[in-house]
């Protein structure tokens, strides 16, 4: 028996050997020589291996093991990398493109469980009031504990029109809050726009899809001819985030032909990178330059930036490109802190993992890594001065630290005050009333408010 479990164990230290170098030479794909091979390491996990296969009180199979191997290293690298299986990886290339079903929110996981990174707009999940920071200890019947992220994610994922009842646990309620939401194909409308004050125009982007940038463009068209725009309220908050192209044909409507909008640097060649505000960076294959069509007068009209801690990734790149070009005002509250670059390696059947290979950095050189972007303007979402507890990146464990500066960021203080609002003053709520849910672009949206004061006031000093 014993001759049986070594034989069997060379065997599959051959193949686990053979696989890593060919994950090493294909996906990495450097000239330089593959660096050596764990021998000991490797004879570890073959030996583990054998032993489930011929130990364990019920039959695995090889696939199983193998893939939660895989899962289980890059799980355990930062919260970001992941092994895609074959559906897992459909439905990241679906969303790109701003159509899926579901139930509509950013997940990750921490210790176990499911964490919501972020609700998105106009989706079951963010109707029912899930929050960031929630965490889903049960999907149905089933405790999510002992699930990897891509199981979880495929349970919340189901055919439109069918319920799925979810439990949660969240940071200062008592109990666990159980919702019950009924599942939609989630469409994402990534651009919402309008004139909220004749003269000031108002662009939401709710994410950065494949065409996010081009859509963006056909709205401002849109506004333009609606009369002269005096001011330009670019709304960023609770953005998650999406596809580095987008960003970067965001950042280049409202930048200097070849601006530098990003860089990146991380280990192998290819991941070091500078993007600039040029079709280069911003187009994907031979298309139309769909920032000819910007209206006139885009690249100086008066600019609010307006962040919370729900945007991520893209969005702090805009909102950090923006800033350090004093393009624009950048306003609200501290953001989310992802600077790091995820690239997606196809794997044999239709299977990928999504690796962090590399840290953006704004066109200064800052890291905004585990730090996010601090606005110009420091504004709560109400005029109270309460933005409630919002999750970061620096409150998930495994974040890769910032190389910039090794001490986090401390959360962002009110010192700058934006002018006072002409109309009504809101009424400070109650602490022991329950607060109603804050609804972006509202009557009463207090930073939407307070960036409009801000247009305005600029526009004063630019008369005079």
């Amino acid at each position: 028996m014993r001759n049986k479990l070594q034989q069997a164990g060379l065997v599959l230290f051959g193949l686990v050997a053979g696989i890593f170098i060919s994950i090493n030479i294909s996906a990495i794909a450097q000239k330089e020589a593959v660096a050596p091979l764990p021998i000991e390491e490797l004879r570890t996990f073959a030996d583990v291996f054998n032993a489930i296969k011929m130990g364990y009180v019920e039959p695995v199979e090889d696939k199983k093991l193998i893939t939660q191997a895989v899962s289980g290293m890059l799980t355990g690298l930062d919260p970001h990398s992941q092994y895609l299986d074959a559906d897992a990886f459909k439905d990241l290339q679906v969303n790109t493109h701003g159509e899926f079903g579901g139930l509509g929110i950013e997940v990750g996981m921490e210790d176990g469980f499911v964490k919501v990174v972020s609700p998105i707009e106009d989706t079951p999940a963010y109707r029912a009031g899930i929050q960031a920071g929630d965490l889903i200890v049960k999907l149905d019947d089933t405790p999510v504990k002992g699930m990897t992220l891509s199981d979880a994610v495929k349970r919340m994922r189901g055919k439109p029109k069918t319920q799925i009842t979810l439990t949660i646990v969240r940071k200062g309620e008592t109990k666990p809050i159980v919702v019950v939401i009924v599942r939609e194909v989630i469409k994402v409308q990534s651009v919402k726009s309008k004139v909220v004050e004749p003269g000031y125009a108002y662009v939401r982007l709710t994410q950065f899809q494949e065409d996010t940038a081009n859509r963006m463009v056909e709205h401002l068209n849109k506004l333009w001819k609606q009369g002269p725009v005096k001011g330009l309220v670019l709304d960023l908050r609770n953005d998650p985030g999406g596809l580095l192209h987008g960003a970067i044909g965001v950042s280049a409507a409202f930048l200097p032909p070849k601006a530098l909008v990003t860089s990146t640097d991380g280990r192998v060649e290819d991941a070091k990178r500078k993007y600039l505000a040029s079709p280069e960076d911003y187009l994907r294959g031979s298309r139309t330059d769909f920032l000819k069509d910007l209206p006139a007068g885009i690249k100086t009209v008066p600019m609010v930036v307006l962040v919370n801690a729900g945007s991520a990734s893209a969005s702090e790149i805009v909102a950090g490109a923006l800033q350090d070009h004093k393009r624009a005002v950048v306003m609200g509250t501290q953001t989310f802190g992802k600077g790091s670059v995820q690239t997606i390696l196809p794997l044999a059947n239709n299977t990928a993992i999504k690796l962090t290979t590399a840290r953006y950095y704004t066109p200064s050189g800052r890291s905004i890594q585990a730090k996010g972007i601090v606005p110009d303007i420091v504004v709560e979402e109400t005029a109270n001065g309460s933005s409630g507890p919002r999750l970061r990146e620096a409150d998930l464990e495994r974040h890769l630290e910032n190389d910039k500066d090794k001490e986090p960021a401390p959360a962002a203080k009110p010192q700058t005050k934006a002018p006072a609002s002409k109309g009504k003053p809101l009424k400070d709520e109650p602490e022991d009333e329950e607060k109603p849910r804050f609804e972006i672009a509202s009557k009463n949206d207090y930073q939407l408010n307070q960036a409009l004061n801000l247009l305005k006031g600029l526009q004063i000093m630019q008369a005079k």
